[in-house]
């Protein structure tokens, strides 16, 4: 009766515990199941038999992964009970290892599960365990950061399992490859072995090369076919490169450009047409004997109307409009027969139909880079100045909801007409007003004047900058004045007129701004060319003949760019990635004011945390790009 009782009240892993520990009874490890790590762990410390005591540990582990609890069965796999494993018993450890790793997203445990690990560890588990225990490996090579190691495993499942998804294998071995970098690539080249490894790493290499444009690379991919025809991926090639490798007869031949060429927008039209022009003369891949361009005027025109007339006239693409009216008008349709390159950009919000795809310059993108780069930077508390106004109210929301994602804080926003005093406004964001105030209120509450230097506030790392250059060029030496002058500035391409201009922008010395290629890049063959035979090709002008030029880049890219999460373009106004909306967003560069000039910076490396949790746009796609098209 006592015992029963005992056993009634008293929980039962304890019991068992303690009758081992005491002599009294033994546990059959074979039916028992321990409640919780420390059990388990004790249980079959008690064990004399290390194979029984070893199997109960790996039967513990698994059922707690069943139960979803990978924390306690990262605690049984990581236990010292389980370093010097019985005969027969190390790979079931692996494969539990691995799924909880993974699972966990625990990369030091990854690195130490992968460490004298080799690619070809996955073939000794049973056919039935066989995909399982592959996918598992390159999943935790990957989470290890040792990304060659995951492509080659799954190179090797291609080869040895008969039931493999072939394609969705090859799409994962290609996306890891495009993710080595060139260093990378070229020690894996080096060190290969195997007609497969070395014909996978030899395709990314070639199509890695600088320079080659995606119609050269359609040509690269058809000649490493023929000189690799028996290759699996000659057989069955990537998603990407079967996509690249088509594009050119899909391309469209009769293309609108339909555009304002009178009117207000009649300069920005006129930029935008001769930037489409030129960068199609200067395209060597464009095949002028099948490419028909239209220059169709909008002005005045109900472009809704246009549309439909455009749109039964046998045309493969319509690029416009760029009136942000005109693409409300497009959007209102439930479907377009005829793709459309929109020049501009809906409300934030709005659900495009099927078809339409919007690119612009915009001051969005532009903010959400700002927000990036100063978290990057741990400069994550941030003071804010920008224009009043509905331009501004948008660049306000990106830059604010990035610093969000990114953990980051705007401690004050000013927002400004041009016309206001501007050291009042400085005063106010540096918290100089409100350190005076203070000290005013001190003097009225004791009734004598004291001695009083006004501080600005403690707490901020950095200064957000978003005006035009006559109106920067007052607030970067009032920053001085208010003793906010050791504050690192930071600024849109709004800053920077486009062109050098030192003995003015002195004023802007050590301010930091992005701005696109087509401004800060060097060796641009296209800008050198348009600034010697064209006019309006420099600043706000020159920004929009560059995005005509883009526009004519993306024209052949759409369909790639759309279905390829990994595609980008190296661009004239930044690197462009589309969304799965058909959303175009930049990647631009970043130059600091020196001597009144701007001076290119180098771009920034990102962490291993970065690398492992890559930035997402707002659109919830990947921002990264890996490569370009």
């Amino acid at each position: 009766m006592i015992k029963k009782s005992i056993n009634q009240s008293v929980p039962a892993s304890f019991l068992a515990a303690f009758l081992l520990l005491s002599g009294c009874a033994s546990v059959n490890l074979d039916s028992h199941v321990a409640q919780t790590p420390n059990e388990a762990l004790e249980l079959a410390a008690g064990e004399d038999n290390r194979t029984t005591a070893q199997q109960y540990l790996l039967r513990i582990a698994s059922r707690f992964q069943d139960e979803g609890n990978h924390e306690d069965a990262r605690t049984i796999l990581e236990s010292n009970q389980l370093d010097q494993m019985a005969p027969g018993l190390e790979g079931e450890k692996r494969l539990l290892a691995m799924t909880s790793a993974t699972a966990l997203e625990d990369s030091d445990w990854a690195d130490s599960i992968t460490a004298g690990l080799t690619p070809d560890a996955f073939i000794e588990y049973a056919p039935d365990q066989m995909a399982r225990a592959a996918d598992l490996q390159a999943r935790t090579y990957e989470l290890a950061g040792d990304r060659v190691g995951a492509a080659m495993t799954l190179m090797l499942l291609a080869q040895t399992d008969p039931e493999a998804d072939v394609q969705q294998l090859h799409d994962r071995i290609w996306q890891l490859l495009q993710t080595l970098s060139e260093q990378e690539l070229a020690d894996a080249s080096a060190k290969a072995i195997g007609y497969e490894n070395q014909g996978w790493l030899e395709l990314a290499a070639l199509v890695r090369e600088p320079g080659v444009s995606l119609d050269e690379q359609g040509r690269v991919v058809r000649r490493w076919q023929n000189n690799w025809p028996g290759h699996p991926a000659a057989q069955v090639p990537p998603s990407e490169l079967q996509l690249i490798a088509t594009l050119a007869t899909s391309r469209p031949e009769k293309i609108a450009l339909a555009l304002p060429l009178e009117g207000p927008f009649a300069s920005a039209g006129k930029a935008i047409r001769d930037g489409f022009l030129s960068a199609y003369y200067l395209d060597e891949s464009a095949d002028r004997s099948k490419t028909d361009i239209r220059v169709i005027n909008t002005s005045g025109e109900d472009f809704a109307e246009l549309y439909n007339e455009l749109s039964s006239s046998n045309f493969d693409l319509i690029v416009g409009p760029l009136e942000k009216e005109a693409l409300a008008e497009l959007a209102a349709m439930n479907t377009l027969p005829v793709p459309a390159l929109g020049l501009n950009y809906l409300p934030e919000g709005s659900a495009p139909p099927d078809g339409l795809y919007q690119y612009g310059l915009s001051a969005e993108d532009e903010a959400r880079q700002i927000a990036d780069r100063l978290v990057d930077e741990d400069l994550d508390h941030v003071l804010v100045l920008i224009p009043q106004g509905e331009w501004g109210d948008r660049v306000e929301r990106a830059l604010l909801n990035r610093l969000q994602e990114r953990n980051g804080v705007a401690l004050d926003i000013e927002r400004f007409f041009p016309e206001d005093n501007l050291r009042t406004v400085t005063a106010d964001l540096l918290g100089i007003t409100v350190s005076r105030n203070r000290a005013i209120q001190v003097e009225r509450t004791i009734g004598i004047d004291v001695e009083f230097e006004a501080r600005r506030r403690q707490d901020a790392d950095a200064i957000v900058m978003v005006a035009e250059p006559t109106i920067a060029r007052q607030f970067k030496p009032l920053f001085a004045f208010y003793f906010g002058g050791d504050l690192p500035v930071y600024s849109p391409s709004i800053v920077y007129g486009g062109t050098p201009n030192p003995s003015r922008d002195r004023d802007l010395n050590d301010v930091i701004f992005t701005d696109i290629p087509w401004v800060l890049g060097e060796n641009n063959e296209l800008r050198d060319q348009a600034r010697e035979h064209l006019k309006g090709t420099q600043g706000q002008l020159g920004r929009l003949f560059a995005m005509g030029a883009d526009a004519w880049q993306l024209s052949k890219r759409l369909p790639l760019l759309r279905q390829l999460d990994s595609a980008s373009i190296d661009g004239q106004t930044g690197v462009l990635t589309m969304t799965r909306q058909g959303s175009i967003h930049r990647s631009q560069l970043w130059a600091r004011f020196s001597n009144g000039s701007p001076e290119l910076l180098p771009e920034l490396q990102p962490s291993s945390e970065d690398e492992q949790a890559p930035p997402r746009n707002s659109d919830g796609e990947d921002a990264r790009q890996p490569g370009t098209i």
